[in-house]
């Protein structure tokens, strides 16, 4: 299997794409963060000390899928066109979903995962005074997909 990244000798290098079409893309990633049941007792009545998590999580996602290009180093910075951020609070935590609209020459999959895991981080932040043993997990990819722009 060719790796995209790496050329003939083995170094990194980011993909030359000056070639490629534009194409509408989405992707569509999702995450969990396991958290206690007091915990998200206190959340869902919004008595935690550092306020809205969840309102704070959706901002911080937004934020860091914009961001993605700066902190992946061979990814293609992209204008998003769309990045929506989900909440599910379920009996032993929350799942994220965050999907993620472009129309550009590269896929938009990693601003969907990067948002993803930048609300699950953000939720421990805001958590982590009452709950030391929340777990972040399970972040994939579920969807994907290009298509030609229609004029």
């Amino acid at each position: 299997m060719k790796l995209s990244h790496v050329d003939g000798s083995g170094k990194a290098h980011m993909v030359d794409i000056s070639g490629k079409p534009p194409m509408h893309r989405e992707a569509v990633a999702a995450g969990k963060i396991i958290i206690s049941a007091p915990t998200l007792d206190l959340l869902k009545k919004n008595l935690l000390q550092k306020g809205d998590v969840l309102a704070v999580a959706r901002i911080a996602a937004i934020q860091g899928g914009k961001k993605t290009a700066e902190l992946i180093p061979l990814c293609h910075p992209l204008a998003i066109d769309q990045l929506d951020v989900q909440f599910q609070i379920v009996a032993d935590g929350i799942e994220i979903t965050a999907k993620a609209v472009s129309e550009g020459k590269t896929g938009i999959e990693m601003e969907a995962l990067t948002a993803v895991s930048i609300a699950a981080l953000t939720i421990y932040d805001m958590c982590k005074a009452v709950d030391k043993n929340m777990i972040i997990g399970a972040i994939a990819l579920l969807e994907k997909s290009k298509r030609e722009i229609q004029g």
